[in-house]
């Protein structure tokens, strides 16, 4: 294992949630690869802890489909493929047109400033050029429409859904003409809620999934 990452400690939380927040990141990152192994002998020297906290975030990181448990030979970062991205997607799309549905109809003014605060945000980062800072401000955007729906069940869902692809969306905003669009994508998408067009709002969102569902193929094919 020649990851390189590190334990970044947090007095306020349990070493196992600690252990758990830092593989993940790894994993997410792109620090710890499709496919690797994650042996915890090695994790534990690696992090400096005992082997338990590193059992527990593997049970935890497997239940968010970040980690597979292969029998006889333990525990590795998930691959996804074509299929699995595809079935991600289309259960987003449909969770998200629910979504925007409900947003429209309940965003108040303060709502839909902060939406158009998030696309700016994202819109800076850009130019940043921190990867992963990018992909945490078009979470962002999208939490604030998820919020705006006013329902948990289905805004944990779709966090969840996102996360699963979280690693190649961040190989997707490596080129210049993903983030451009990404940009573009969200100021009509800020628009079309703004103006309560659910129909365009929807029709927008397809179309800024389908872009990123052709860009991570990429992606996972060139890992391949």
């Amino acid at each position: 294992m020649t990851s390189d990452f590190t334990v970044h400690m947090d007095e306020y939380l349990p070493l196992r949630e600690v252990v758990f927040n830092t593989l993940r990141q790894a994993i997410l990152k792109g620090e710890l690869k499709p496919g690797e192994r994650l042996m915890e002998i090695a994790l534990a020297e690696k992090l400096g802890v005992s082997r338990t906290p590193i059992r527990e975030a593997m049970r935890k990181l497997e239940l968010e489909g970040l980690v597979v448990m292969i029998p006889r030979r333990g525990a590795q970062v998930a691959n996804i493929t074509e299929k699995d991205l595809n079935d991600v997607l289309e259960v987003r799309i449909t969770l998200e047109n629910m979504a925007i549905e409900r947003a429209c109809a309940n965003m108040t003014d303060a709502d839909i400033r902060k939406l158009e605060q998030a696309a700016e945000v994202f819109q800076t980062s850009t130019a940043e050029g921190d990867l992963v800072k990018m992909a945490e401000a078009d979470v962002n955007f999208h939490e604030v429409i998820y919020e705006a729906a006013d329902n948990k069940r289905l805004m944990q869902v779709l966090n969840n859904l996102r996360e699963q692809i979280y690693r190649y969306r961040v190989e997707y905003l490596k080129e210049d003409e993903s983030r451009n669009r990404l940009v573009k994508e969200h100021e009509k998408i800020t628009r079309a809620i703004k103006e309560r067009d659910v129909k365009a709002a929807q029709e927008l969102s397809f179309e800024h999934l389908e872009n990123q569902r052709m860009g991570i193929i990429q992606a996972i094919r060139a890992e391949e």
